[in-house]
């Protein structure tokens, strides 16, 4: 595997830091995969377990099942010079679809600071040591991506992937703008192949939008197992989880300590929270942070997943500029939630928290490619 097969744009120019009383990795239950399991087995046989979900691994126990892994003791890690190997790529995610991309979670604090280790360094080490599981998911990966792009055609529903992230580069600015989501995901459902040259100004339905936003934004939350749940690690290293009650229509606000145990902090009733005005410096943020989702090879494998699963009903446009639209209100609204119980506002501050708080579960969407 040479540097030039893998794309590294995302992390150029970054550092990356792991500070101090953080431990939000720690949340992340982590495979432990084959050549590391033998320790583990040796010194810690009571700390595997099987994951939960459709398709269980061999994993690092939580507290009572739901906390930090085991090994977090007063925000550090027991067996530091052990740890797994997702452990030690975190905040750093190796994608492989069409293409191979290094993405950077930025829920990670650490990213935000400007400090620590230059990323592109660090991030050709990890891709280095996992040259070998890179190449099986290439080979994997080649296949399905394949199936996909046939099946498009047989579908008639084919476009052109760049052409689409160019479209959205273009218009970058429009894409804060609510009204202009609106319109765009009024076209997704009305032209079956829309262009987004073709967006024309008129009534948008702000009422509706809002709608939409909190409805994207709890079914992202909800979930009736606190370690599914969305975890947003707060400037104070507080550990943050919001669950969604869809038939009552609230968010319940609730800390995970240290020792693993919720403590609830406050509640919402999902219609008081409206997605607010964007305030100086927020716009800019948002659209950065836009750009970076449109050149994710992770993104483009998310809004493909969603097009095989509703059965290639819809052009690859729409599918794109409407996951693209919906990512963007679930953010806003996320935005709006944590200035309601936080008072961290809609302007730089508010949806760099924001940001924080909603990518880890970005990358954790669905894809038909895989990350290793």
């Amino acid at each position: 595997m040479t540097d030039r097969e893998i794309d590294y744009s995302e992390v150029l120019g970054k550092k990356a830091e792991c500070p101090e009383g953080c431990g939000l990795c720690c949340l992340c239950q982590p495979e432990v995969i084959g050549e590391e399991r033998h320790f583990f087995e040796k010194n810690h046989p009571r700390s595997l377990v099987r994951s939960k979900g459709p398709e269980p691994y061999l994993a690092l126990a939580l507290k009572k099942g739901k906390g930090s892994c085991v090994f977090l003791n007063g925000r550090r890690c027991s067996v530091y010079n052990n740890r797994p190997t997702y452990c030690r790529q975190f905040p750093y995610h190796i994608y492989v679809g069409d293409k191979i991309k290094i993405e950077l979670d930025l829920s990670c604090r650490g990213v935000w600071t400007g400090k620590g280790a230059d990323a592109v360094t660090e991030a050709k080490e990890i891709a280095l040591r996992a040259d070998g599981r890179i190449n099986r998911a290439v080979r994997e990966a080649g296949e399905v991506y394949s199936e996909f792009y046939h099946n498009c055609k047989e579908a008639g529903v084919m476009g052109d992937p760049e052409k689409i992230r160019r479209s959205v580069d273009d218009n970058l600015d429009k894409f804060t703008d609510l009204e202009y989501i609106s319109k765009v995901m009024e076209m997704t459902v009305m032209e079956p192949v829309m262009t987004l040259e073709s967006i024309k100004e008129g009534h948008a339905d702000l009422e509706g939008i809002n709608e939409a936003a909190a409805a994207a934004a709890m079914e992202s939350m909800a979930t009736d197992d606190p370690v599914d749940a969305p975890v947003y690690c707060d400037e104070e290293w507080n550990w943050n989880i919001f669950l969604a009650d869809s038939a009552a229509g609230r968010i319940d606000w609730m800390l995970l300590d240290d020792a693993g145990d919720l403590v609830k902090k406050g509640t919402a009733k999902v219609k008081d929270v409206e997605i607010k005005p964007l305030e100086p410096g927020g716009t800019e943020v948002l659209k950065e942070y836009i750009s970076i989702l449109n050149q994710r090879e992770s993104f483009l494998g998310n809004v493909f997943s969603l097009m095989d699963a509703t059965s290639y009903e819809d052009d690859m446009a729409n599918a794109y500029y409407g996951c693209l639209s919906t990512t963007i209100l679930d953010l806003l609204w996320r935005a709006s939630l944590i200035d309601h119980f936080m008072g961290t506002g809609m302007g730089e501050r508010g949806i760099r928290e924001a940001i924080i708080f909603y990518d880890m579960d970005r990358l954790d969407a669905p894809t038909i490619g895989a990350f290793v």
